[in-house]
């Protein structure tokens, strides 16, 4: 596909994108929201980093509410999963295809640390689902919560009641299935989602997010540039940025605006500052389009996206102190923080 700038654009912020074969989006005035919500969210994301003192934003909605890094790869829980899950333990294929899908299917730091804590260094040479089972038992018997709410997990059907069983279930099934081997044969991002796809209560958006967590490993070295499945969310996002999508999937839309960024902001007059030279990401252009819906729920409520959601439930509260950062070691960025937090990804580190 081959795009070219917006050939019009009115005072309100509506304009047209010509694509291949004279095909056009109409965009929103959301549409151009979405760059500039890109830019602030990174520019408060870089701030923080570097320990600059409040306020980092003078954006009274993204000071008061909260929202996703723009970079996945950048929030708190995929830095845990990065730093302590994935790079941490055993080396082999088996034990960080465990660890890793352990850790997303409650996708809860809290919940990993309790593990930890009762049953060791989780792993599968030492897996027990009775041991693993109870201390999940434990802590919603204690009132705690075992899944994170970023996503909604439906319960595999595998004979148990409790759906934390069900999943711990899952995850055996898979080991014994020998998904890690079969993981490792995959030639590209689409064929990794395509395995995970064929196991229980694994839908499109669960497959694409844990084929994009497992890629983060050694495992495999896939592009994301080179696939990307729209969630819920993103899809919200994209009919509050076009009210015409010349019939291109979500997908393709995403793309295209992955493609065009540079240009956008550009032509916006925004400086946008990448991740220490990385560019945006098909995974990161379809959070965008998930955050900038939820973002245009207060700034643009006449424009209605397909969830008819009116408020931003979550709230943000500050942490001052600087947030090292840990990426996957292939990606090979060079990080260097200064003169607030200065700090780098170090050699000891790549190891």
């Amino acid at each position: 596909m081959t795009t070219g700038l917006p050939i019009s654009r009115n005072t309100s912020g509506a304009g047209e994108i010509r694509v291949s074969m004279g095909q056009k989006l109409k965009t929103t005035p959301v549409f151009e929201t979405y760059w500039r919500f890109a830019a602030k969210r990174q520019d408060l994301f870089m701030r923080r980093v570097k320990g600059e003192p409040l306020p980092w934003t003078d954006d009274p909605v993204l000071a008061a509410h909260r929202f996703t890094n723009v970079y996945r790869a950048s929030d708190r829980v995929s830095q845990y999963l990065i730093a302590n899950v994935i790079y941490r333990g055993s080396k082999t294929g088996e034990e960080i295809f465990f660890r890793t899908l352990l850790f997303k299917i409650f996708n809860r730091i809290e919940t990993w640390e309790e593990l930890t804590a009762r049953v060791g260094p989780p792993s599968w040479k030492t897996f027990h689902f009775e041991r693993y089972a109870r201390v999940l038992d434990a802590m919603l018997a204690r009132g705690e919560r075992v899944y994170s709410a970023a996503y909604i997990m439906p319960s595999p059907r595998l004979g148990n009641v409790r759906k934390h069983r069900n999943h711990l279930r899952l995850l055996e099934y898979m080991m014994r299935d020998g998904a890690p081997r079969r993981l490792a044969k995959a030639r590209s991002l689409r064929e990794l989602f395509e395995l995970l796809r064929t196991y229980p209560s694994l839908g499109d958006f669960l497959a694409f997010q844990y084929s994009i967590d497992l890629n983060y490993s050694d495992l495999t070295d896939f592009s994301e540039m080179e696939f990307v499945v729209a969630g819920p969310g993103a899809r919200d996002g994209i009919r509050k940025c076009f009210s015409d999508t010349a019939e291109l999937t979500d997908a393709e839309v995403i793309r295209l605006v992955a493609e065009r960024a540079q240009a956008e902001f550009d032509r916006l007059g925004l400086s946008f500052q990448t991740l220490w030279g990385r560019p945006l990401q098909l995974i990161d252009c379809q959070n965008l389009f998930c955050e900038v819906g939820k973002y245009a729920r207060v700034t643009h409520p006449e424009i209605k996206g397909q969830l008819g959601r009116t408020r931003i439930k979550q709230r943000f509260t500050p942490r001052t102190t600087p947030i090292p950062q840990w990426y996957p070691p292939k990606w090979g960025l060079r990080i260097h923080v200064e003169p607030c937090g200065a700090f780098r990804q170090t050699p000891s580190q790549r190891q």
